[in-house]
């Protein structure tokens, strides 16, 4: 069973267990609080960064003793199984915001994929491949430094995950100017989609046919 948190911005906990022996608490891209937002109460046993921005890679505010990733590479800790994908922060191969890493994360029998700042308009053929089949999708919607709504619209048809979690658009107190998350449930076909505090989910639980949309609350 997995449990997914959305700490604001691209950050989450995502604490993976098979209820018997074995637990592990995943961290992706802490903030700082020169974003505007503050990083909650967080611990973690791998701690996974995509890029070197100051909203990702606030490795100091998490706590406990993590493995650390920092970019592309496979790493397999406490029974979690990363990919670390490369990719780019722009559409113009990083010449103008670098690299971003995509990562996989397969636990309890589920794979997750965390797009983090990605900027590509589209994803090339080597980069579905190694994505993979996801099960549960976490995407840049808010457009400005990342893609944006239409473009999120289009690596979902690329990935065709069974969950999509959408991430790093505008917050109460976040001092960057992105989209609304209403804006990208509005291209997707979604009038409206009730925010959870947090997404609990096993393999047996998936949705069987079609794609679910969470918005969940940070």
């Amino acid at each position: 069973m997995s449990k997914i948190y959305f700490a604001g911005q691209s950050c989450f906990q995502i604490s993976v267990s098979n209820s018997k022996d074995h637990s592990a608490d995943i961290v992706i891209d802490p903030y700082d609080e020169d974003t505007g937002l503050k990083l909650p109460n967080l611990s973690a046993d791998i701690l996974l960064v995509t890029h070197q921005h100051h909203d990702h890679n606030n490795i100091k505010g998490v706590k406990g003793e993590p493995f650390i990733a920092q970019g592309p590479g496979e790493y397999e800790i406490k029974g979690v199984f990363i990919k670390g994908i490369p990719a780019f922060h722009d559409d113009k191969e990083g010449k103008e915001k670098g690299q971003n890493t995509i990562y996989t994360i397969e636990a309890e029998e589920m794979r997750f994929c965390h797009l983090g700042d990605l900027g590509q308009k589209e994803l090339t053929d080597e980069q579905v491949d190694k994505i993979g089949q996801i099960d549960v999708l976490m995407i840049p919607v808010g457009g400005d430094v990342t893609i944006s709504s239409t473009e999120a619209q289009k690596i979902i048809s690329q990935i065709e995950p069974k969950i999509v979690i959408p991430m790093h658009y505008a917050l109460p107190k976040l001092k960057m100017e992105l989209d609304d998350v209403a804006k990208f449930l509005k291209t997707m076909g979604k009038n409206s989609v009730t925010p959870q505090d947090k997404l609990v989910i096993k393999a047996s639980t998936l949705p069987k046919e079609g794609m679910e949309i969470v918005v969940l609350q940070p």
